[in-house]
């Protein structure tokens, strides 16, 4: 059967203002995610393991956003707003693997930092090319298998209904129509939780911790290097945990005090601001980035205006 999206409503002729609005953001993560990945792809100086692991960050963005923008570009056009169950699933397993890969490579990329600021001298040594493949594997493959398995738990569940009172797919809104014993569920849910936010989040914060009590007894320059590259993945992870948040009190609690519009943001708040603030971050913290970007973007034009 179908299921049909109880948080859409009647926007009139606006519908052709909203869908103009989301597709230029899609275009804007599109173009700044790609840009980067291309320039860090074709710059030599940059294929160091921090910025290949920001490669695969950027590439998750335009992942994740794609199991979103164009459902919803599609839904705000339609008069009737419904869903094949098949779609629906599919689009789950997208936007939780995304969630998923985007919390470990976060982890990784932390770790990365450990391992620089901690062990400067044996970073390279620490930090082998098969090292980097296995974690950017792990980065990937493990969410994406451990997703699977939520998704077949959902889809082997009796429904009883077919609203949802969102604007796209979420398994916690199909968990809710069940009526069947959802106990299964509840308890992979509760260790899905634990492994995939509550592990990640302890190592993120055992990383800092060591890098926060290097920089307080080590140089000058210890702290500069600490400032410049751990400030902008510092700024990404609180972005994406607010997104999460955000995303799970709408699930778990009832909104309907909150207006349409504000839960409307506050349900894509994850999936739009994050490959929107990321390129952006990153692209005017990183020097080594600013500088590859500057010199792109401002270098030809500086050789015309030379000849």
């Amino acid at each position: 059967g179908n299921f049909s999206f109880d948080a859409y409503f009647d926007t009139g002729m606006l519908k052709y203002l909203y869908f103009t609005i989301i597709l230029c953001l899609y275009v804007l993560i599109i173009l700044s995610n790609v840009f980067l990945i291309v320039l860090i792809c074709v710059n030599r100086s940059l294929h160091e393991p921090m910025y290949l692991f920001l490669c695969s960050l950027f590439v998750n963005q335009l992942y994740g956003s794609t199991g979103l923008f164009p459902f919803i570009l599609l839904q705000i056009l339609k008069d009737v707003h419904t869903v094949s169950f098949s779609l629906c699933v599919l689009q789950i397993y997208w936007l939780y693997s995304y969630v998923q890969v985007e919390i470990i490579n976060l982890t990784v990329m932390s770790y990365d930092r450990y391992l620089s600021i901690c062990f400067p001298l044996q970073y390279h040594t620490r930090m082998t090319h098969n090292k980097i493949a296995a974690l950017i594997t792990v980065v990937w493959v493990f969410p994406l298998l451990k997703v699977a398995v939520s998704r077949y738990l959902t889809v082997s569940l009796q429904l009883c209904g077919n609203i949802i009172d969102k604007i796209y797919c979420n398994n916690y809104s199909i968990v809710k129509l069940s009526c069947s014993d959802t106990t299964v569920n509840n308890i992979f849910g509760l260790i899905n939780t634990f492994i995939s936010m509550c592990v990640p989040v302890m190592l993120i914060l055992y990383s800092y911790m060591r890098i926060l009590k290097v920089c307080f007894s080590g140089s000058k320059q210890t702290r500069h290097k600490a400032v410049s590259t751990c400030t902008p993945h510092l700024a990404s992870l609180i972005n994406f945990a607010l997104g999460c948040c955000f995303e799970i009190v709408q699930s778990r609690f009832n909104m309907n005090h909150v207006p349409n519009m504000m839960r409307i943001f506050l349900s894509v708040y994850f999936i739009t601001l994050q490959p929107i603030f990321n390129p952006m971050v990153y692209g005017m913290k990183m020097s080594k980035i600013r500088v590859k970007c500057n010199h792109l973007l401002c270098g030809k034009r500086h050789l015309d205006s030379e000849s």
